[in-house]
Protein backbone atom coordinates (compact mmCIF):
# COMPACT_ATOMS: atom_id res chain seq x y z
CA UNK A 1 0.00 0.00 0.00
CA UNK A 2 3.05 2.29 0.03
CA UNK A 3 2.16 3.40 -3.50
CA UNK A 4 -0.67 5.43 -1.95
CA UNK A 5 1.86 7.83 -0.39
CA UNK A 6 2.90 11.02 -2.16
CA UNK A 7 2.12 14.72 -2.57
CA UNK A 8 -1.58 14.15 -1.93
CA UNK A 9 -1.08 12.47 1.44
CA UNK A 10 1.67 14.98 2.37
CA UNK A 11 -0.68 17.88 1.67
CA UNK A 12 -3.43 16.20 3.67
CA UNK A 13 -1.02 15.67 6.57
CA UNK A 14 0.45 19.18 6.42
CA UNK A 15 -2.85 20.76 7.42
CA UNK A 16 -2.50 19.24 10.89
CA UNK A 17 0.89 20.88 11.40
CA UNK A 18 -0.75 24.29 11.15
CA UNK A 19 -3.84 23.55 13.24
CA UNK A 20 -4.33 25.87 16.23
CA UNK A 21 -3.32 24.09 19.42
CA UNK A 22 -1.47 21.30 17.62
CA UNK A 23 0.86 19.20 19.78
CA UNK A 24 3.50 16.57 19.04
CA UNK A 25 2.88 13.12 20.52
CA UNK A 26 5.46 10.39 21.02
CA UNK A 27 3.98 7.09 19.86
CA UNK A 28 6.97 4.91 20.75
CA UNK A 29 8.12 3.54 24.09
CA UNK A 30 11.64 4.21 25.37
CA UNK A 31 14.06 1.34 24.73
CA UNK A 32 15.64 -0.21 27.81
CA UNK A 33 16.94 -3.47 29.26
CA UNK A 34 13.90 -3.74 31.52
CA UNK A 35 11.05 -3.16 29.05
CA UNK A 36 8.63 -6.00 28.19
CA UNK A 37 10.27 -8.54 25.86
CA UNK A 38 8.71 -10.64 23.11
CA UNK A 39 8.90 -14.42 23.68
CA UNK A 40 9.39 -14.92 19.93
CA UNK A 41 12.62 -12.90 19.69
CA UNK A 42 16.02 -12.47 21.26
CA UNK A 43 15.87 -9.89 24.04
CA UNK A 44 17.38 -6.49 23.36
CA UNK A 45 20.37 -5.76 25.56
CA UNK A 46 22.13 -2.43 25.95
CA UNK A 47 25.63 -2.85 27.35
CA UNK A 48 27.29 0.44 28.36
CA UNK A 49 30.98 0.85 27.65
CA UNK A 50 33.38 2.74 29.92
CA UNK A 51 34.05 6.39 29.19
CA UNK A 52 37.26 6.62 27.21
CA UNK A 53 39.61 9.35 26.19
CA UNK A 54 41.43 10.06 22.96
CA UNK A 55 45.18 10.43 22.80
CA UNK A 56 46.34 14.01 22.28
CA UNK A 57 42.77 15.35 22.61
CA UNK A 58 40.47 16.80 25.25
CA UNK A 59 37.58 14.54 24.25
CA UNK A 60 35.72 12.05 26.46
CA UNK A 61 33.63 9.50 24.56
CA UNK A 62 30.67 7.34 25.66
CA UNK A 63 29.09 4.49 23.71
CA UNK A 64 27.04 1.35 24.26
CA UNK A 65 26.60 -1.99 22.48
CA UNK A 66 23.15 -3.16 21.38
CA UNK A 67 22.45 -6.87 20.88
CA UNK A 68 19.25 -8.84 20.26
CA UNK A 69 16.47 -8.69 17.68
CA UNK A 70 16.17 -4.95 17.04
CA UNK A 71 13.35 -5.42 14.54
CA UNK A 72 11.07 -7.38 16.85
CA UNK A 73 11.25 -5.77 20.29
CA UNK A 74 9.94 -2.50 21.68
CA UNK A 75 7.93 -0.25 19.38
CA UNK A 76 8.81 -1.68 15.97
CA UNK A 77 7.60 -1.91 12.40
CA UNK A 78 7.34 -5.17 10.44
CA UNK A 79 8.85 -5.53 6.99
CA UNK A 80 6.55 -7.19 4.48
CA UNK A 81 9.04 -10.06 4.34
CA UNK A 82 8.62 -10.71 8.08
CA UNK A 83 5.82 -13.20 7.32
CA UNK A 84 5.31 -15.71 4.53
CA UNK A 85 2.99 -18.67 4.09
CA UNK A 86 2.83 -22.25 2.85
CA UNK A 87 -0.21 -23.81 1.20
CA UNK A 88 -1.37 -25.94 4.14
CA UNK A 89 -0.77 -26.05 7.89
CA UNK A 90 2.47 -27.73 8.97
CA UNK A 91 1.88 -30.26 11.78
CA UNK A 92 5.36 -29.88 13.24
CA UNK A 93 6.60 -33.31 12.15
CA UNK A 94 9.55 -33.56 9.78
CA UNK A 95 11.24 -30.56 8.27
CA UNK A 96 9.26 -27.39 7.68
CA UNK A 97 8.74 -27.13 3.87
CA UNK A 98 10.46 -23.78 3.71
CA UNK A 99 11.07 -23.99 -0.03
CA UNK A 100 7.29 -23.86 -0.55
CA UNK A 101 6.87 -20.54 1.26
CA UNK A 102 5.49 -17.57 -0.65
CA UNK A 103 5.28 -13.88 0.22
CA UNK A 104 3.57 -10.62 -0.67
CA UNK A 105 3.58 -9.97 -4.39
CA UNK A 106 3.85 -13.67 -5.20
CA UNK A 107 7.55 -13.89 -4.41
CA UNK A 108 8.84 -17.36 -3.50
CA UNK A 109 11.20 -18.35 -0.72
CA UNK A 110 14.16 -18.63 -3.11
CA UNK A 111 13.63 -15.00 -4.13
CA UNK A 112 13.06 -13.56 -0.67
CA UNK A 113 15.42 -15.54 1.57
CA UNK A 114 17.33 -18.07 -0.54
CA UNK A 115 19.64 -19.19 2.26
CA UNK A 116 19.01 -19.63 6.01
CA UNK A 117 21.88 -17.25 6.77
CA UNK A 118 20.87 -14.57 4.27
CA UNK A 119 19.06 -11.33 4.95
CA UNK A 120 15.88 -10.63 2.99
CA UNK A 121 16.73 -10.03 -0.65
CA UNK A 122 13.22 -8.75 -1.32
CA UNK A 123 10.58 -7.18 0.97
CA UNK A 124 13.13 -6.10 3.59
CA UNK A 125 12.56 -3.13 5.86
CA UNK A 126 15.00 -1.07 3.79
CA UNK A 127 12.37 -1.17 1.03
CA UNK A 128 9.75 0.46 3.27
CA UNK A 129 9.35 4.16 2.47
CA UNK A 130 9.44 7.02 4.96
CA UNK A 131 5.80 7.18 6.07
CA UNK A 132 4.71 10.81 6.23
CA UNK A 133 0.96 10.96 5.94
CA UNK A 134 -2.36 11.59 7.64
CA UNK A 135 -3.47 9.36 10.48
CA UNK A 136 -6.75 8.38 12.08
CA UNK A 137 -6.95 7.32 15.73
CA UNK A 138 -9.85 5.14 16.84
CA UNK A 139 -10.46 4.71 20.57
CA UNK A 140 -11.62 1.13 21.06
CA UNK A 141 -11.12 1.36 24.82
CA UNK A 142 -13.75 4.11 24.95
CA UNK A 143 -16.20 2.92 22.33
CA UNK A 144 -15.83 -0.89 22.34
CA UNK A 145 -14.74 -1.45 25.92
CA UNK A 146 -17.00 1.18 27.47
CA UNK A 147 -13.99 2.95 28.95
CA UNK A 148 -12.26 -0.24 30.08
CA UNK A 149 -9.17 -1.87 28.57
CA UNK A 150 -10.18 -4.54 26.06
CA UNK A 151 -9.85 -8.07 27.43
CA UNK A 152 -7.42 -10.64 26.01
CA UNK A 153 -8.74 -12.23 22.83
CA UNK A 154 -11.18 -9.39 22.09
CA UNK A 155 -11.35 -8.79 18.35
CA UNK A 156 -12.02 -5.35 16.90
CA UNK A 157 -14.33 -5.95 13.95
CA UNK A 158 -15.07 -4.00 10.80
CA UNK A 159 -18.41 -3.04 12.36
CA UNK A 160 -16.54 -1.72 15.39
CA UNK A 161 -14.38 0.44 13.13
CA UNK A 162 -17.38 1.96 11.39
CA UNK A 163 -19.12 2.52 14.74
CA UNK A 164 -16.03 4.26 16.14
CA UNK A 165 -15.76 6.50 13.09
CA UNK A 166 -19.36 7.54 13.66
CA UNK A 167 -18.96 8.02 17.42
CA UNK A 168 -15.85 10.16 16.94
CA UNK A 169 -17.41 12.38 14.29
CA UNK A 170 -15.32 10.89 11.48
CA UNK A 171 -18.07 9.16 9.51
CA UNK A 172 -17.97 11.69 6.69
CA UNK A 173 -14.18 11.72 6.42
CA UNK A 174 -13.79 8.00 6.91
CA UNK A 175 -10.49 6.26 6.30
CA UNK A 176 -8.71 7.49 3.18
CA UNK A 177 -6.13 5.79 0.92
CA UNK A 178 -2.66 6.28 2.37
CA UNK A 179 -3.86 6.84 5.93
CA UNK A 180 -2.15 5.30 8.92
CA UNK A 181 -4.70 3.75 11.27
CA UNK A 182 -3.99 3.84 15.01
CA UNK A 183 -6.28 1.86 17.33
CA UNK A 184 -6.19 2.44 21.09
CA UNK A 185 -7.20 -0.65 23.10
CA UNK A 186 -5.87 0.43 26.49
CA UNK A 187 -3.66 -2.67 26.70
CA UNK A 188 -0.42 -0.75 26.42
CA UNK A 189 -1.41 1.95 28.87
CA UNK A 190 -2.44 -0.62 31.48
CA UNK A 191 0.12 -3.39 30.99
CA UNK A 192 3.31 -1.93 29.43
CA UNK A 193 5.50 -1.39 32.49
CA UNK A 194 9.22 -0.64 32.56
CA UNK A 195 10.47 -2.37 34.59
CA UNK A 196 7.83 -5.07 34.26
CA UNK A 197 7.21 -6.67 37.68
CA UNK A 198 4.69 -9.17 36.34
CA UNK A 199 5.45 -10.69 32.94
CA UNK A 200 1.98 -10.28 31.49
CA UNK A 201 2.14 -7.81 28.63
CA UNK A 202 3.41 -10.28 26.01
CA UNK A 203 1.31 -13.27 27.08
CA UNK A 204 -2.04 -12.22 25.59
CA UNK A 205 -4.01 -9.24 24.39
CA UNK A 206 -6.85 -7.79 22.33
CA UNK A 207 -6.34 -7.17 18.63
CA UNK A 208 -7.71 -6.65 15.16
CA UNK A 209 -10.43 -8.90 13.78
CA UNK A 210 -9.98 -10.80 10.51
CA UNK A 211 -12.84 -8.96 8.83
CA UNK A 212 -11.31 -5.68 10.02
CA UNK A 213 -8.02 -6.57 8.33
CA UNK A 214 -9.90 -7.04 5.07
CA UNK A 215 -11.77 -3.77 5.68
CA UNK A 216 -8.58 -1.73 6.07
CA UNK A 217 -7.18 -3.36 2.94
CA UNK A 218 -10.23 -2.12 1.04
CA UNK A 219 -9.58 1.35 2.46
CA UNK A 220 -5.93 1.18 1.25
CA UNK A 221 -4.44 1.89 4.68
CA UNK A 222 -0.63 2.04 4.47
CA UNK A 223 0.02 0.96 8.06
CA UNK A 224 -1.95 -0.18 11.10
CA UNK A 225 -0.72 0.17 14.68
CA UNK A 226 -2.24 -0.89 17.97
CA UNK A 227 -1.06 -0.48 21.54
CA UNK A 228 -0.74 -4.24 21.86
CA UNK A 229 2.02 -6.84 21.45
CA UNK A 230 0.91 -8.70 18.33
CA UNK A 231 -1.59 -6.64 16.24
CA UNK A 232 -3.47 -9.96 16.34
CA UNK A 233 -5.78 -10.78 19.24
CA UNK A 234 -4.38 -13.51 21.49
CA UNK A 235 -6.52 -15.40 24.00
CA UNK A 236 -5.43 -16.11 27.56
CA UNK A 237 -3.42 -19.34 27.46
CA UNK A 238 -3.18 -19.44 23.65
CA UNK A 239 0.61 -19.10 23.48
CA UNK A 240 0.92 -22.12 25.82
CA UNK A 241 -1.44 -24.21 23.70
CA UNK A 242 -4.15 -24.00 26.35
CA UNK A 243 -6.66 -21.98 24.32
CA UNK A 244 -7.65 -21.64 20.65
CA UNK A 245 -6.88 -18.62 18.45
CA UNK A 246 -9.14 -15.59 18.56
CA UNK A 247 -12.69 -15.75 17.31
CA UNK A 248 -13.08 -15.50 13.55
CA UNK A 249 -9.50 -16.37 12.65
CA UNK A 250 -9.33 -19.06 9.94
CA UNK A 251 -7.95 -22.52 10.73
CA UNK A 252 -4.19 -22.58 10.41
CA UNK A 253 -3.89 -18.81 10.89
CA UNK A 254 -3.45 -18.14 14.63
CA UNK A 255 -1.78 -14.89 13.58
CA UNK A 256 -4.29 -14.14 10.85
CA UNK A 257 -3.71 -10.37 10.94
CA UNK A 258 0.03 -10.74 10.38
CA UNK A 259 -0.77 -13.08 7.51
CA UNK A 260 -3.36 -10.86 5.87
CA UNK A 261 -1.56 -7.55 6.29
CA UNK A 262 1.96 -8.68 5.39
CA UNK A 263 1.42 -11.57 2.97
CA UNK A 264 -1.79 -10.62 1.18
CA UNK A 265 -2.43 -6.88 1.50
CA UNK A 266 1.01 -5.25 1.75
CA UNK A 267 0.07 -3.28 4.87
CA UNK A 268 2.86 -2.52 7.32
CA UNK A 269 2.28 -3.01 11.05
CA UNK A 270 3.64 -1.40 14.19
CA UNK A 271 3.48 -3.35 17.43
CA UNK A 272 3.63 -1.75 20.89
CA UNK A 273 2.53 1.71 19.82
CA UNK A 274 2.18 4.17 22.70
CA UNK A 275 -1.30 5.61 22.27
CA UNK A 276 -2.45 6.55 25.76
CA UNK A 277 -1.62 10.27 25.58
CA UNK A 278 -2.92 10.91 22.09
CA UNK A 279 -6.14 9.04 22.95
CA UNK A 280 -6.48 11.00 26.19
CA UNK A 281 -6.37 14.25 24.18
CA UNK A 282 -8.76 12.89 21.53
CA UNK A 283 -6.51 13.69 18.61
CA UNK A 284 -8.60 11.75 16.12
CA UNK A 285 -6.74 12.97 13.02
CA UNK A 286 -3.12 14.01 12.73
CA UNK A 287 0.03 14.18 10.66
CA UNK A 288 2.17 11.16 11.45
CA UNK A 289 5.84 10.52 10.73
CA UNK A 290 7.19 6.97 10.86
CA UNK A 291 10.81 6.43 9.80
CA UNK A 292 12.08 2.83 9.81
CA UNK A 293 15.81 2.27 10.06
CA UNK A 294 17.26 1.30 6.69
CA UNK A 295 18.52 -2.11 7.79
CA UNK A 296 19.38 -3.78 4.50
CA UNK A 297 17.33 -6.96 4.26
CA UNK A 298 15.97 -6.56 7.78
CA UNK A 299 12.74 -8.24 8.85
CA UNK A 300 11.74 -5.17 10.85
CA UNK A 301 13.05 -2.11 12.60
CA UNK A 302 12.86 -0.23 15.84
CA UNK A 303 10.92 2.90 15.03
CA UNK A 304 10.21 6.29 16.51
CA UNK A 305 6.73 7.27 15.45
CA UNK A 306 5.22 10.68 16.18
CA UNK A 307 1.91 12.34 15.49
CA UNK A 308 1.17 16.06 15.31
CA UNK A 309 -2.38 17.22 15.71
CA UNK A 310 -4.84 19.28 17.71
CA UNK A 311 -6.87 17.86 20.62
CA UNK A 312 -10.56 17.46 19.91
CA UNK A 313 -13.35 18.85 22.04
CA UNK A 314 -15.44 15.72 21.49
Amino acid sequence: MANTLGPGTWWRAAQHLMAPGAKCYELSHPISNSMPSSPFSNTLKLQPRPTRGMRNAVHASNMETLTGDQGAQGTHIDALGHFGSVDKPWDGSGEFPVEEAFYYGGFRQREVKPDPSSMLEKLGIDKAPPIVTSAVLLDAKAHVGGGKTLAPGTVISADHIEAMLKAQGLQRRGILPGDVLYIHTGWGGEHWRDPEPEKRYYTEGPGLGYDAAKYIEEKAVVLVALDNPFTDAVNHGQLKGEAPPASGYPIGLPFAIHHHCLVEAGIHQIQNAKLDEIARDRVWTSCTLILPLRVRGGCGSLVRAVAIGAPSAS
